[in-house]
């Protein structure tokens, strides 16, 4: 019998608890919901934008548009050897430039001194350049390079496009090396290791992939940029010869070919896209195989 009012006494609490349970896992589901289709809602623009790309670019996608040279408005044939040329070299001068100011930098304020007011200086600038307008680095490298060399020319693109990669590559330098653990580094000195032996023979090996991945995010970002490059080396028609003239780029082209009133050019601005957009992804995807197995290792 006291059995029999136990269970009637509880039953109350129990369907309660069962309706709290419904309600929660209904919120659950309604959140999760949200946020998967918040997820799929991201990919449309990067799925329209690829669309577009391939759709309208691979037309005048053949071999020879990799050597050849663009055409005059209003001409048809042609490449965008020259514009490819000139984007690989300005940003390879700008990675030459910014990737050891930038690494050597994040080993500066993450492993010697990491609370010193000159590291956090170092952070503060790193961050802010990182939302500076990329037109003011293309004034800055016209001001300080062509001005002095009174000419545009890639190395004035690629100083541009190393101030535009620089706090890229140092913030995320420096998160490499603080997630490297510090497990690593105390075994290092247990067995005798300098810190200098400790910082270049183990943590900044372990750091190497995730570098690498900041790196890629650099080339990305200077890859793609206009602005600098018309302050600093503005456009040609020709082959590059020397590294102190005019250079064409990829973006450079495809801003001035989409203001053309002829298809041609147009379609060829859109196959220049297409070009960047794999260059870019390439690069990326090549990074990741690679120092991601290393990482695995």
């Amino acid at each position: 019998m006291s059995t029999a009012v136990f269970n009637q006494n509880l039953a109350p609490e129990l369907k309660a608890q069962t309706a709290r349970d419904r309600l929660r896992l209904g919120r659950n589901f309604f959140w999760t919901a949200i946020c998967v289709g918040a997820s799929f809602l991201t990919l449309i623009p990067l799925f329209s934008i690829i669309f577009l790309v391939v759709s309208n670019g691979v037309g005048l996608l053949t071999p020879s548009v990799f050597f050849e040279l663009p055409p005059a408005p209003g001409q048809e044939g042609g490449g965008l050897g020259n514009a490819i040329q000139g984007t690989a070299l300005m940003v390879g001068i700008a990675i030459l430039i910014a990737a050891p100011l930038g690494i050597l930098s994040a080993i500066y304020i993450s492993e010697y001194d990491k609370r010193s007011m000159l590291a956090a200086a170092v952070r503060f600038i790193a961050k802010l350049l990182t939302g500076i307008p990329s037109i003011i680095c293309g004034m800055f490298a016209f001001a300080t390079i062509v001005v002095s060399t009174h000419t545009k020319s890639s190395i004035a693109g690629g100083v541009a496009l190393a101030v535009l990669a620089l706090p890229t590559i140092l913030l995320t330098a420096e998160q490499a090396l603080l997630g490297v653990p510090h497990a690593l580094r105390e075994a290092s000195y247990g067995m005798g290791a300098t810190k200098f032996q400790t910082i270049f023979r183990v943590v900044l090996p372990e750091a190497v992939p995730a570098i690498m991945t900041g790196l890629m995010l650099a080339v990305a970002r200077a890859a793609g940029e206009t602005a600098p490059v018309l302050f600093t080396a503005t456009s040609s028609a020709y082959w590059l010869s020397s590294l102190m003239e005019p250079t064409q780029s990829l973006a450079e082209l495809i801003y001035r070919f989409g203001k053309y009133p002829y298809p041609h050019l147009i379609q060829l601005a859109w196959t220049a896209s297409l070009v960047l957009v794999v260059l870019v992804t390439l690069t990326n995807v090549t990074a990741q195989l690679v120092f991601g197995k290393r990482k695995r290792r």
